[in-house]
């Protein structure tokens, strides 16, 4: 890809409490520990991190997000600095105005708020600095965890897409699609 061609340039955001940044070669066992989670190998499978040299390999590539086509945010507690989760916004379409989010936690760090923060930033990133319009978000019917984030961030429910993607059982699963709008009111907390 040529320099001209990248969308966005790794960055890093402040999130309260956290730190939202490209990942670094220092989480591989924590990106290692996150595969092996029975949880994200369900909704959210990353055979890329199954064993070392893979999550090395994975860290190497992503820490430049993926050539500026995608921005991936590893998410750390800020003064403890583990790795807490990731948030992708990926399927970046500048031209459309338009970008898809993605987001998993590890297991050390789930209902402490991780997701719902760092989705609503980087969602704040995307139509703030990336002056996108609309940002989706897509799960498994069956992930009720991704469903209640979704809507804690005031991304509605649009409808469900039936039998439309492979998950880590190996069967077909129906999805739910959330969208944003820049324009959408936060829900009231």
């Amino acid at each position: 890809m040529e320099s001209q061609d990248r969308i966005v340039e790794p960055t890093e955001i402040v999130a309260g409490r956290y730190q939202l940044r490209p990942p670094s070669l220092r989480d591989v066992p924590d990106i290692v520990a996150m595969a092996r989670d029975e949880v994200i190998q369900l909704w959210n499978p990353v055979s890329s991190g199954a064993d070392e040299a893979k999550a090395l390999d994975w860290a190497e590539r992503y820490a430049d997000w993926d050539g500026g086509t995608r921005a991936l945010f590893c998410i750390y507690e800020a003064t403890a600095g583990r790795l807490l989760g990731m948030v992708s916004l990926h399927k970046i379409d500048i031209e459309n105005s338009f970008g898809e989010l993605g987001y998993r936690v590890a297991p050390w760090a789930r209902g402490q708020g991780v997701a719902t923060t760092a989705v609503r930033t980087v969602t704040d990133w995307a139509f703030g600095f990336l002056d996108l319009t609309r940002v989706q978000l897509i799960h498994a019917v069956g992930n009720a965890a991704s469903c209640r984030i979704a809507e804690k961030v005031g991304y509605r429910l649009e409808g469900t897409m039936r039998s439309s993607y492979r998950y880590g059982d190996g069967k077909l699963h129906d999805e739910h699609i959330h969208g944003r709008l820049a324009t959408d009111p936060y829900p009231a907390t």
